[in-house]
């Protein structure tokens, strides 16, 4: 999970008019029309709804939601027993199926900082903050309900998910609004910046609140007060500081396009090159082996070409580490430059429909893996009752269960396939209606 989408209608001349589909989270939340007050305000304003800079935004969030879908389904389908991580066992091809994915999160959180920031431009800061906790407090019922259902299909199957952390990091994003927007930006920085040295601090430090700093900053096993355990994937420190920084960016739209683009540019550089060096000098960003969720820790040659690569890149996702963020947004960036500045092929059109219905995408992608997974065990005689109770995520996964990354791949180009029509269904519902119920979609 991510920011605006373009939605086109006519006006009374005839001539289209294009208005804002905000987004926040992993969701197009409420659209709103951005209309010129006065000649001096209208330059700026066609600069900002420009149509290939909107439509670069919606294949970004769109191209964000496909990239996921493939981490999703090797989820539900691998055979593999070991994370594509694990520096011993895994291989190029397991390997960068994985990192190819990284790239979605830090997406979600920083494009949907700035759709808050769009949203805000023309509402008052009460009425940007009211949107911003009423939507997060939202998406976290819905991660300890239907999207953890739809992981495990067990109605207890919950767990502190991306889409917790991003409803988490919108509600405390309703404060963090209505400070000064310098203010904003030493913050978010100072986070994202700092986050790794804390890596050392262990939620056994703080007795009975053990489970409030692993919700904030460790992977692991929470029990909750009322001795309620569940698995924290996605930490809010430094997500939050991720969501504020798109905030910040958001600034950057009020540009024209040609100084903005450079910004990009030098900006997606400047992030590409600080990680390269971070990691090749071990100086700082990453946490040693066991501090983190899954990283193998500091950089060094290894006996293969092929190791060391992987090793390279192999940076920590959970909490993300500020080498994980370098590595991820910078190349974004250099990419929306990219997609500012160039024609854009007719093959983006379907990625367009999926930006401008994340919050649906992600939803029907999760039930849709899970029943084809329900679907194709039987066809190949593999066991298919542990899918009706916990599935991968309480269980794991069966010895005898899965298949190769080509059957892997096979099966997410089908769930994207399938996905296409009811996602180009929904966008085109919510540009002809304005149901209060479509905002939460």
């Amino acid at each position: 999970m991510v920011s605006v989408g373009l939605q086109e209608s006519a006006n009374s001349s005839g001539n289209p008019v294009y208005t804002f589909s905000q987004f926040i989270g992993v969701t197009a939340m409420a659209s709103s029309a951005l209309r010129s007050p006065s000649t001096t305000a209208a330059s700026s304003t066609r600069a900002l709804v420009s149509a290939g800079r909107l439509a670069s935004l919606d294949i970004m969030r769109g191209l964000v939601m496909v990239i996921m879908a493939i981490d999703h389904t090797r989820d539900f389908f691998t055979n593999v027993p070991f994370a594509p991580e694990n520096l011993k066992f895994t291989y190029y091809s397991l390997f960068f199926t994985r990192w190819i994915t990284h790239f979605c999160a830090p997406l979600f959180f920083f494009l949907a900082g700035t759709g808050a920031y769009f949203y805000g431009r023309r509402r008052t800061p009460q009425a940007l903050s009211r949107f911003l906790w009423t939507r997060g407090l939202w998406l976290i019922i819905l991660e300890f309900t239907v999207v953890g259902f739809a992981w495990t299909f067990v109605v207890t199957g919950g767990f502190f998910g991306v889409i917790w952390a991003l409803g988490a990091s919108m509600v405390i994003m309703a404060l963090v609004v209505r400070l000064p927007f310098s203010w904003i930006v030493a913050s978010s920085t100072l986070m994202i910046a700092t986050s790794d040295l804390f890596d050392r601090v262990r939620p056994q430090q703080f007795g009975s609140f053990a489970w409030l700093w692993t919700i904030l900053h460790v992977r692991g096993m929470a029990i909750l007060p009322f001795h309620i355990p569940k698995f924290v994937l996605f930490q809010i420190v430094p997500w939050v500081g991720v969501m504020a920084a798109g905030y910040v960016f958001g600034k950057l739209y009020e540009l024209d396009g040609d100084r903005r683009n450079k910004i990009l540019v030098r900006l997606g550089m400047a992030l590409t090159i600080a990680f390269i060096l971070l990691r090749a000098t071990n100086l700082y960003g990453n946490p040693p082996v066991g501090l983190g969720g899954v990283s193998q820790g500091d950089w060094h040659v290894q006996p293969t070409v092929e190791k060391t690569v992987i090793l390279f890149l192999d940076v920590e996702k959970y909490p993300p580490s500020l080498q994980f963020l370098l590595m991820t947004l910078g190349p974004s960036l250099l990419l929306l430059a990219w997609l500012e500045k160039s024609k854009l092929p007719r093959w983006t059109s379907p990625l367009v429909t999926f930006g401008r219905v994340p919050m649906f995408f992600y939803l029907l992608h999760l039930y849709l893996i899970h029943l084809l997974a329900i679907a194709v065990a039987p066809l190949f005689h593999q066991p298919v009752d542990w899918l009706f109770h916990g599935g991968f995520f309480l269980r794991g996964t069966p010895d005898d269960y899965g298949h190769g990354l080509p059957f892997v791949y096979l099966m997410w180009f089908v769930v994207v396939v399938m996905l296409y029509f009811p996602c180009r269904w929904f966008a085109a519902l919510k540009q002809r209606r304005k149901d209060w119920w479509l905002s939460y979609m």
